[in-house]
């Protein structure tokens, strides 16, 4: 069997991607990961791919069309998530599908954040992939 991405959309689908999403996303309990996931496929056009390799899904990525004054149109990759157990190839895989379907829905440009406590996220993005690093995220906790 053959690598294969498709895109998620069922709440049974979405359930068989929470255990790999859950490498990536720790502070979500099921429930949670479900509700803001069902939100923001209805509010903001979230799309989520998954890799399956052999059936079993591997990596994920999740997407949505987004417009400011800084990108242009763009497509924003919220989640890029491969699992531990499974090579960084697969990585690369998705995000080269991403690339593929931004280019397909009209797009010049795909763009994400990191944390900063993630430097080999960082130099696999702007190493393997050819992202280029264009500033910092802020984010200020409200009370």
């Amino acid at each position: 069997m053959t690598d294969q991405i498709v895109e998620l959309r069922t709440q049974e689908e979405f359930k068989e991607a929470y255990p790999v999403m859950k490498e990536l996303r720790i502070q979500l309990d099921e429930a949670l990961y479900l509700d803001l996931l069902s939100e923001m496929v209805g509010r903001r056009g979230y799309r989520l791919f998954a890799l399956r390799h052999e059936g079993k899904i591997v990596a994920l990525a999740g997407v949505e069309a987004a417009v400011d004054l800084f990108y242009g149109r763009y497509i924003w990759l919220d989640d890029l998530v491969v699992s531990a157990s499974t090579p960084a190839s697969y990585g690369e895989q998705i995000v080269q599908f991403v690339e593929n379907f931004a280019r397909s829905e009209g797009f010049k440009t795909v763009a994400t954040a990191s944390g900063l406590w993630r430097p080999d996220v960082h130099s696999f993005y702007e190493e393997h992939l050819g992202f280029e690093r264009r500033g910092y995220v802020f984010r200020k906790e409200l009370k």
